[in-house]
């Protein structure tokens, strides 16, 4: 009978240090778990980058017409240097939607009075010769206020050119009418004025929706918009495709 109870004593002494033993196998490694997880560094989050630029961009924007663009882009592409000399930086090239022969050329300047005594050079008006330029081009020089630029899906563009009474009311206005031109296919990507004279407006946008943007022209909608900006006369507008961003 006494070996049965010391039998039992043993084996109820052995439960009880195993058990003993597991609990503390099993606070250790909690332990040792929160321990590593404490030193895990949080994720460091990334920085968004904006799309839209404020700082004032100088341009050059000039549209001619060509006879073969084929011929055209090369000869074009082959002056660079001499660009690059008075300052000026290719941008993009544009070509016409009724007229594919219509070219927009809009290049980046860091020196206007370089760029303007460039425009009048008797070795481009050659240059644009001998790459098949036909009539006079135009120039114009313009100060970029505010461009967006976020990639977009569609290469349509309009380039619109017009006068109006105030450079700030006109601004002020055409700010307000940002969510009518969404719903209606039009998204700006940049808009300045002429460096001399900030009454001549140019604004560039891409279509999203060629049918709404064509109809939201000629509503009265976009008509009181212009009334209350005041735009004097006609717009000018150019609908090309982008063919070459550099």
């Amino acid at each position: 009978m006494k070996q049965l109870r010391f039998s039992c004593v043993l084996v109820y002494a052995t439960v009880i240090g195993l058990l003993v033993a597991c609990a503390g196998g099993t606070s250790e490694k909690t332990t040792t778990d929160s321990t590593a997880t404490d030193t895990v560094p949080p994720a460091e989050e990334m920085p968004v980058t904006g799309t839209v630029v404020t700082t004032p961009q100088s341009m050059m924007v000039v549209k001619f017409r060509i006879a073969d663009y084929n011929k055209w882009l090369p000869s074009y592409e082959s002056h660079d240097s001499v660009r690059l000399a008075s300052r000026i930086h290719n941008y993009v090239i544009g070509r016409g939607v009724k007229d594919s022969n219509m070219i927009l050329v809009a290049v980046k300047v860091e020196d206007m009075d370089k760029a303007k005594e460039f425009s009048k050079s008797p070795n481009l008006k050659e240059a644009m010769k001998k790459g098949g330029v036909m009539g006079t081009p135009t120039f114009n020089f313009v100060n970029m206020v505010f461009q967006d630029t976020v990639q977009m899906s569609t290469d349509l563009r309009s380039s619109t050119m017009f006068t109006v009474k105030d450079w700030d009311a006109w601004q002020k206005a055409f700010e307000q009418g940002k969510q009518d031109r969404m719903d209606n296919g039009i998204a700006v990507r940049a808009y300045g004025h002429e460096v001399d004279d900030n009454h001549k407006v140019v604004v560039v946008t891409a279509l999203t929706d060629s049918a709404k943007a064509m109809a939201y022209w000629k509503s009265d909608m976009l008509k009181k918009r212009m009334a209350e900006g005041g735009v004097q006369g006609e717009p000018e507008r150019f609908l090309f495709r982008v063919v070459k961003r550099y």
